[in-house]
């Protein structure tokens, strides 16, 4: 079954903003039903889930945003960038929603860094989760497998690396991601890349990459909370990630016993816009086992 997903013109024509401490953030709402928080990840945005979002809509009321730094948000340069400050935008988006019941959590990349926050903030009562499902992601830093070109943008040259990259670095790096019959097209590369340089973005891309030693700070309280066991927890794993692919699978049954995940042989890192509909039904099938 294939997923028609959203053009991104259309996508951003659906928009709507709020602001965050004084910066425009850009957030997208659909569907009605238990509220359904979806959380992107680098260096891409919100518009990762258009393939999702329909159906899901049909199901549960989504709420999405282009982080800070990322997509059509606000991307201001002098900014000392946190995974707690996204998680503690997420809060104000869903405050700002007037939603208060508790929040189911579909995150991806850097994204299951910011779920990762909101799931140890759900057992210090900061926040009330219902459950999470994680997609491809540094979930554990020593797992963690960054390209290249992510290494070279915490070095001293990130600035000029960040300014200097473009469209072909990023296809390039899409290419060794992605599994081998799951490639992006140009028009999606195109779209990406659009999301990406919207409002300068590039220069902040240095600035965005210090979330790798902050996992490294933040890695046992988080996993502290992954390990209560008390709110449901799902990994759908793209096995041929490179990055954190069925090497980091084979560490998260190692840390949680009674993990509760499903490989996608097949898949890369983006196992939302390169396997859309195996995603969806997984996920379905986790909702359906622990929804009362």
């Amino acid at each position: 079954m294939a997923l028609a997903g959203i053009a991104l013109a259309q996508w951003r024509g659906q928009s709507q903003e709020f602001s965050f401490k004084g910066f425009t953030i850009r957030y997208w709402t659909a569907g009605q039903g238990k509220p359904l928080l979806l959380i992107h990840g680098f260096p891409t945005a919100a518009w990762d889930w258009h393939y999702l979002w329909q159906p899901l809509s049909e199901r549960y009321q989504l709420i999405a945003c282009d982080m800070l730094g990322f997509g059509d948000s606000a991307k201001p340069r002098q900014h000392a960038y946190s995974l707690l400050e996204q998680a503690d935008l997420q809060q104000a988006l869903l405050a700002h929603l007037g939603i208060a019941e508790p929040v189911h959590l579909l995150a991806h990349d850097y994204g299951d860094s910011v779920a990762q926050e909101l799931l140890a903030r759900h057992y210090e009562g900061r926040i009330a989760l219902a459950s999470c499902v994680f997609l491809n992601g540094g979930l554990f830093p020593e797992t963690h497998r960054p390209l290249l070109a992510q290494r070279l943008l915490l070095s001293p040259l990130g600035p000029l690396l960040g300014k200097l990259f473009n469209r072909q670095k990023l296809a390039r790096n899409f290419s060794r991601i992605l599994g081998s019959d799951t490639q992006a097209s140009a028009a999606e590369l195109d779209d990406f890349w659009s999301l990406i340089a919207s409002n300068n973005g590039p220069t902040v891309l240095h600035l965005l990459i210090r979330y790798i030693p902050e996992r490294r700070v933040q890695r046992d309280r988080w996993l502290a909370a992954m390990q209560r066991g008390e709110l449901p927890l799902r990994l759908i794993v793209g096995a041929v990630d490179p990055i954190s692919g069925v090497h980091m699978l084979v560490r998260y049954r190692e840390l949680l016993p009674n993990a509760d995940y499903v490989l996608l042989n097949t898949i890369g890192h983006y196992p939302q816009t390169e396997a859309p509909a195996e995603v969806l039904q997984h996920y379905l099938q986790f909702r359906q086992a622990e929804d009362p």
